[in-house]
């Protein structure tokens, strides 16, 4: 099936793919570092625990937080790399096309929904947070509970940005008008 759409609209949906493609491969190369800190910290939380007798929270919320960000902030990059979970019992039999069409239909139906139905249900919630500038309940924990809260609306936009990026990829690549389709799960952060 060929499809007739003007060039130049179709450079500017490829620029937009592309716009969004870059974003959440920057921010998720910078955001897989933390898992190195995370590390560190944790090692550190460890020796400070077992070994100098000596704790800190504030250091065991540090990892909590960059926990949360790894995964959180990851999540639109893990898609843009095909990272995540699909059942490949009849997908891996299909041709690249159809594979290119199912994935545009799955943002379309179901990651879109969820994640506006995230930002609805979450919204409330970080927003009170906000408004009383919640902190940690320790009293030598960190003071950015609230910003902590925040990632919980972060992460369904970026998981949308990243959503539109693939569903213009894979209609383009489906009606060959260009495109690319990633069928297969990219291995390493290269």
């Amino acid at each position: 099936m060929t499809f007739s759409l003007p060039r130049t609209f179709i450079q500017c949906l490829e620029k937009i793919a592309h716009g969004i493609d870059f974003f959440t491969e920057w921010t998720g190369r910078i955001i897989a570092w933390l898992t190195l800190a995370m590390m560190v910290l944790t090692c550190m939380v460890v020796v400070m625990r077992y070994f100098l007798e000596t704790g800190s929270i504030a250091l065991q919320e540090a990892v909590t937080y960059m926990h949360a960000l790894v995964f959180l902030m990851g999540a639109a990059f893990t898609l843009k790399r095909g990272g995540h979970v699909r059942v490949d019992i009849l997908y891996q039999k299909f041709s690249p096309r159809a594979q290119a069409l199912i994935d545009a239909l799955g943002a379309l139906l179901f990651l879109i929904p969820v994640c506006l139905l995230i930002l609805i249900f979450s919204w409330d919630y970080v927003m009170s947070s906000w408004e009383v500038r919640e902190v940690s309940k320790e009293t030598q924990g960190l003071p950015w509970v609230y910003l902590l809260k925040s990632l919980l609306l972060v992460m369904p936009i970026t998981m949308l940005l990243q959503g539109i990026a693939e569903i213009i990829k894979n209609l383009l690549f489906f009606f060959r008008l260009g495109g690319e389709h990633i069928g297969e799960q990219q291995e390493g952060m290269v």
